[in-house]
């Protein structure tokens, strides 16, 4: 007989076999959520942001070079823009249909990042050691930083094409059954 209080009868199995992992990624979370509060509140709190930073710019500029969408410059060094602050940069000089979407909503990938930083050190068990405190700082922005910014999802929609490829590709499978 099971305990009400088992994991398998309180939560999916997927959650119940990866418990470990998203316990160690809890405190990242939360110091994300914390980052996000404290720096729309002053740009000092952007120094917790950097690590973020650079791996969504690092992800715009690794995309650009795998599609062809050529990428010019790289920055991450914050500066005013209109009431907000833009964090960082990259530039692309050939953003066609084909690379817009692939390049600009690359970001996506970084919270992959998070993932396997915990996977690692859940591997052998959840066992928090004073590095974990470090990594947590380290993890935290990468959850920040995995959202494309507006003028990236407004770049992605140069790829429309792709949406009607993918409708004529549903509609043909819908056809041929």
């Amino acid at each position: 007989m099971s305990s009400l209080f088992e994991c398998g009868v309180l939560a999916p199995s997927w959650l119940c076999e990866h418990r470990d992992i998203l316990f160690y990624l809890a405190p990242s979370l939360l110091l994300a959520l914390l980052i996000r509060a404290l720096s729309a509140r002053h740009p000092f709190f952007f120094l917790f942001t950097v690590a973020g930073t650079i791996c969504h710019e690092l992800a715009h500029f690794v995309a650009g070079l795998l599609t062809g969408a050529r990428p010019a410059a790289f920055t991450v060094i914050p500066r005013r823009v209109g009431q907000g602050w833009e964090l960082g940069s990259v530039r692309l000089t050939r953003v066609r249909w084909y690379n817009a979407a692939p390049s600009a909503l690359a970001p996506f990938v970084v919270v992959v990042l998070p993932f396997v930083v915990a996977w690692w050190r859940t591997r052998a068990g959840l066992n928090f050691q004073w590095v974990d405190v470090a990594l947590a700082f380290a993890v935290a922005p990468q959850f920040l930083a995995c959202w494309p910014s507006t003028t990236d999802w407004k770049i992605s929609l140069r790829s429309w094409p792709y949406l009607l490829i993918a409708a004529l590709a549903w509609w043909a499978v819908s056809v041929l059954r």
